[in-house]
């Protein structure tokens, strides 16, 4: 199973373009695999025969996994490796009060070998990612998580997650069967959950309700939204923008140049804007990096896309430097891919800033989370024609409202201002844009 990208885990097989027996050839496609933001096909790498496929259609994989097995043309393949048998504990010496003091095993994903439970005290934390028991058994990262830090034997386990998994739901049952808890650092992840789904089933009537099981996007989704809410100091600033001229531009454009195939949005000009806007204040046009803040000499802009299931960010990349039409004409094929879940990984991470637009669905405002490491995101709302104080008295102009989500760490309350100030100075004044 292939690595599609620095936080992603583990792959789907959705689809074999071969069956075992047939002969491949490098280049050719092998398999597709369906990641929570991305499907792709894999090519083989190397000639031979299609031995073994040892994951299914329909199956995950985590990352690193023997997915089939080619061998040379008429040779066998060797018998996949037979589980592990469990390994033994040590008889455990009965405590005062008849418990037992043996240490809990749990399993690497690499070795499958037992570790010792404080062996994460003595190494650097470790990178909790999807791991196998000896049997073959898959355990989430947060139910290893919760695991270690409990000291609960995952052998002993019962799964109840799909495909026959150790969720965290069991680690918790196991441990409240134990007597088990964690300490209030450790807690703390878990707490921020809430409620079991048998917690949140007991207050509503039996068949008032149909369970969606989450699938990889959406999992996802609320895994890095509700980190950014919990570790992300966001502060917000709102402000109209009239868009008078720019809807006269736009309109001008697609007129004379139609017949050309260009056709540009409104949106189209607000990721031109951002992108010029963080280059005029180039102190928010940084991330967050822990222990140091990266400052980047060009603006990549992120544009929020719903797609089935869920939404996905594909980025714009040197934004500051394209025309209003090439962003135009590189977003709507960004947007055509990323709803048929065709990006590449390179193409939806990183940016320093983003844009997420309700306009079209009628929504007047609304405060966007930001998607880390990027430091901002600008919410940008329905053009309407609102009434307006002039010095000949009250007229009607168009406006949107727009709210820039700000990293505290990185965005201080002055320089978001500056970069709104700086947006809405592109957009009130388009000609700006086309220098």
């Amino acid at each position: 199973m292939p690595q599609l990208g620095e936080t992603v885990a583990e792959g789907k097989i959705t689809k074999w373009f071969k069956v075992a027996g047939d002969k491949v050839l490098p280049g050719e496609n092998l398999f597709e695999i369906e990641t929570d933001k991305t499907s792709m096909e894999v090519p083989a790498t190397s000639e031979g025969v299609l031995a073994e496929i040892r994951v299914a259609e329909g199956d995950i994989a985590p990352v690193g996994a023997v997915v089939a097995v080619i061998t040379g043309d008429g040779v066998a393949a060797s018998p996949a490796a037979a589980p592990a048998p469990a390994p033994q504990k040590a008889a455990a010496k009965p405590a005062a009060n008849g418990a037992s003091t043996a240490p809990a095993v749990t399993y690497s994903s690499q070795s499958q070998t037992p570790l010792d439970p404080f062996d994460a005290i003595r190494r650097p934390p470790q990178n909790f990612g999807p791991a196998r028991l000896a049997g073959g058994t898959v355990v989430t990262p947060l139910a290893r998580r919760l695991a270690t830090q409990s000291g609960i034997d995952l052998g002993q386990i019962s799964p109840s997650g799909p495909g026959g998994r150790i969720v965290a739901k069991d680690v918790e049952t196991a441990m409240a069967k134990a007597g088990k808890t964690l300490s209030s650092q450790a807690a703390a992840p878990a707490m921020a959950r809430g409620a079991s789904a048998e917690q949140v089933k007991a207050q509503f009537a039996p068949g008032s309700y149909e369970e969606i099981p989450l699938d990889g996007m959406r999992r996802t989704i609320a895994s890095r939204l509700v980190e950014s809410k919990q570790t992300v100091p966001h502060f917000y600033l709102t402000t109209d923008v009239e868009i008078e001229r720019v809807m006269a531009v736009r309109e001008e454009v697609n007129k004379t140049q139609g017949d050309a195939g260009v056709k540009l949005s409104i949106n189209d000009f607000i990721i031109r804007a951002l992108a010029l806007a963080l280059q005029r204040v180039p102190a928010a046009n940084a991330v967050w990096a822990e222990d140091r803040i990266l400052r980047f000499k060009t603006s990549d802009v992120g544009v929020a896309v719903s797609i089935d299931g869920g939404l996905i960010t594909p980025v714009i990349r040197d934004a500051q430097k394209k025309s209003v039409a090439a962003i135009s004409a590189e977003m709507k094929e960004l947007a055509s891919r990323a709803r048929a879940k065709k990006l590449k990984p390179q193409e939806y991470q990183g940016g320093t800033s983003a844009v997420s637009n309700l306009g079209m669905h009628g929504v007047r405002e609304f405060a966007a989370i930001i998607n880390p490491p990027q430091a901002t995101i600008l919410a940008v709302g329905a053009g309407q024609r609102r009434p307006v104080e002039s010095e000949n008295g009250v007229k009607f102009v168009s406006q949107m409202t727009v709210t820039l989500s700000c990293d505290h760490r990185v965005v201080d309350g002055a320089l978001g201002a500056e970069l709104l100030a700086a947006f809405k100075l592109f957009i009130e004044h388009p000609v700006g844009m086309m220098i």
